[in-house]
């Protein structure tokens, strides 16, 4: 194998409008105030990778999780990976989506399928934790839109050293 492949680490995760409803503290005898809430399973998902040495992503927002729409993202993954001129070891998991026989294959991204039920394996995970507990932790949004836009205005805002600190890994 070439040595001038960089390792991406890849994953979907979903944003939606469903909320969980929780508790609250409220003084005793005074009145309780009433809290919004949305309750609703609309959603998308947020096809990301990231090369955590050198804080390198790429992302895309996709309406579900199937093989022809990761076709679509590694599509613009691989020319995103020419314009820099590189290639990718590209680590995800197992997901039938992922192996598919349908599976378009691309010259410049070699796949490693991590082993099942890892995802602690998966550098990518810390971000998805990071990015909700900044956009959608104690929200309520009104629409799916008003979502994507917070998620995309997160996203642009996210630094090449942001990518490198959340996804740091040690292993690698």
């Amino acid at each position: 194998m070439d040595s001038k492949y960089d390792m991406y680490f890849f994953d979907e995760s979903r944003f939606g409008t469903h909320s969980n409803i929780g508790y609250g503290w409220f003084k005793r005898g005074k009145t309780r105030d009433n809290l919004r809430y949305k309750l609703g399973y609309k959603n998308f998902y947020l096809y990301s990778s990231v090369n955590p040495i050198n804080g390198d992503n790429f992302s895309l927002i996709m309406p579900n999780v199937n093989t022809d729409n990761f076709n679509v993202y590694l599509k613009h993954f691989s020319k995103h990976l020419k314009e820099q001129n590189r290639k990718a070891l590209f680590v995800m998991d197992g997901a039938g989506w992922h192996k598919s026989k349908d599976l378009i294959k691309f010259d410049n991204i070699e796949f490693i399928i991590q082993p099942s039920y890892s995802p602690e394996l998966n550098p990518i995970e810390k971000l998805w934790q990071y990015i909700k507990r900044h956009t959608i932790k104690n929200k309520v949004f009104k629409t799916l839109n008003d979502i994507e836009k917070e998620l995309c205005k997160f996203l642009q805002n996210m630094t090449i050293e942001d990518y490198k600190s959340v996804c740091n890994v040690k292993y690698i």
